[in-house]
């Protein structure tokens, strides 16, 4: 997956820069943008531009910084609420997992599980709004010039909470979950609770349950409100257009009246998140969710069909704006791809069952035979009166660590620097042998330069071959005998 995902982007980018030369846009740089309409209303002073010498609504760059020092206060302070939700969701999950543990039946405490994780999804799509619109205020407020600039600072805003509000619970649950349990007479406790341990069958799978239920969740929820929002919109504005002009509306309208009286179009910004968001749950937890990709393909099969219905049917048609590129959505793509190599080591290091299998076969049994009774430690003594209670942990009868897991910890941690070594590695070399510009594309580039400057040429040879023609048009005037005057005589215009 992080060879795919290297793979793909340097695919964009040649189709990237492609429909750039196709729309006549490689050479668009955000200095030419006018100010945006807000900016130049709301801001304070007039000042040359330094590029083009005209003056131009200005906004003082420091007072600009403060605002965006005050906004990332703003951030980190709902990136706590997230956190503070994180908690409670796991202290809720922990409660039930207590009741129904003592029912005795595993069933139930998978149904706690799922359970919480559909909580979870809900509280998430909720901050999800409320903070998307927090956002926008506050990207307003720091009076950024451009739209570009806008549009950037309002897209890194929202990935970097939507990051933390999607991904966190998983996070907590691949690298978190279970690792701070303790042991027998020494458990570990989070506000006088003991601390989540993970099920008979690892954490692997419940990491697995999670990000189905939150990748594919959201997908079927945004699905729906992608059908659902455009129609309750169009038919309340045709509403309100039909009360606004009663019985004057024409009987057979006009093919422009029918187009006003679609939706205004929003913008482009809920497809891109949505596509960044699961280009991140198809590379970073791809290791314990390997079906991940075949429902992000199905989810966009039918995310293609109603996109399409929502912008021809139920949309007007957007204004377009020029644009070099996708801006720094591709810049968020590279950290996700790069990010994903690293939490994928992390996740078959310390999650995956892989390395202790692998050092178990190479120092016992290659067959693995008593690998599950090798993984479980006894309880202390003291613990309880019966002396066969066992828990999964490589440590000995005191609660210490085994030798077993120092070598385990310095295999994983070996592993870890060698697959992001070699994983990294082998992608910078895609990287350098992929162009990013395709070489027909580059030939068409310098043929256009050339064309243009053998037009240029054919051009000034043409003003030269005309001015000699004037020049040789135009006869000098000689002195005469009757007036015996000089009179100068024209060289050419």
């Amino acid at each position: 997956m992080s060879f795919w995902a290297v793979t793909f982007l340097e695919y964009w980018k040649r189709k990237m820069a492609t429909l750039a030369h196709h729309w006549d846009c490689m050479d668009f740089h955000e200095e030419e943008e006018r100010p945006r309409p807000e900016f130049a209303a709301m801001a304070p002073t007039m000042e040359a531009n330094p590029v083009t010498g005209v003056k131009e609504p200005y906004f003082p760059e420091k007072t600009r910084l403060s605002r965006m020092f005050t906004g990332s206060m703003v951030i980190i302070m709902m990136l706590c609420v997230v956190m503070i939700f994180l908690v409670t969701v796991v202290m809720c999950r922990g409660i039930i997992s207590v009741m129904m543990f003592h029912t005795g039946s595993p069933v139930l405490r998978t149904i706690a599980n799922i359970s919480s994780s559909i909580v979870n999804l809900g509280l998430i799509l909720l901050m999800g709004r409320v903070y998307t619109a927090l956002a926008e205020q506050l990207t307003k407020w720091e009076m950024h010039r451009t739209q570009t600039q806008y549009d950037n600072a309002f897209i890194m805003k929202v990935f970097i909470f939507q990051f933390v509000n999607f991904y966190s619970s998983p996070f907590y649950v691949a690298f978190f979950k279970g690792r701070f349990v303790g042991y027998p007479t020494n458990y570990g406790t989070l506000f006088g609770m003991r601390n989540e341990d993970c099920g008979p069958g690892g954490c692997l799978i419940e990491l697995a349950e999670q990000l189905f239920i939150i990748m594919v969740g959201k997908q079927i929820i945004n699905n729906i409100q992608e059908f659902i929002i455009p129609k309750v919109k169009a038919w309340q504005q045709k509403r309100t257009l039909a009360k606004v002009l009663g019985g004057k509306a024409s009987q057979e309208p006009r093919r422009w009246e029918e187009d006003y009286q679609l939706v205004e179009c929003e913008g482009l910004f809920e497809e891109y998140l949505e596509m960044v968001l699961q280009f991140g749950f198809i590379t970073i937890f791809v290791a314990a969710f390997p079906l991940a990709p075949l429902f992000a393909l199905l989810n966009n099969w039918v995310e293609i069909r109603l996109d399409a219905h929502k912008f021809v049917c139920e949309y007007r048609r957007p204004v377009a704006e020029r644009a070099q590129n996708i801006g720094v959505w591709f810049n968020i793509l590279e950290a996700l791809s790069h990010l994903s190599v690293i939490a994928n080591a992390f996740l078959i290091a310390f999650t995956s069952d892989f390395l202790p299998r692998l050092l178990y076969q190479y120092k016992f049994d290659n067959d693995l035979n008593g690998y599950v009774n090798f993984t479980l430690a006894y309880a202390p003594l003291n613990y309880t009166e019966y002396p066969m209670c066992r828990y999964k942990a490589f440590r000995d009868n005191n609660g210490n660590y085994s030798l077993f897991y120092w070598e385990l910890l310095a295999v994983r941690l070996g592993f870890i620097i060698a697959f992001e070594h070699v994983v990294f590695f082998v992608l910078r070399a895609i990287d350098w042998i992929v162009p990013d510009v395709p070489e027909s594309l580059e030939l068409k580039i310098k043929r256009e330069r050339y064309l243009a400057k053998q037009a240029l040429a054919e051009n000034q040879e043409a003003l030269l071959q005309q001015s000699s023609q004037v020049t040789h048009s135009v006869k000098p005037v000689t002195e005469t005998a009757d007036s015996h005057k000089q009179i100068p005589h024209f060289k050419g215009f």
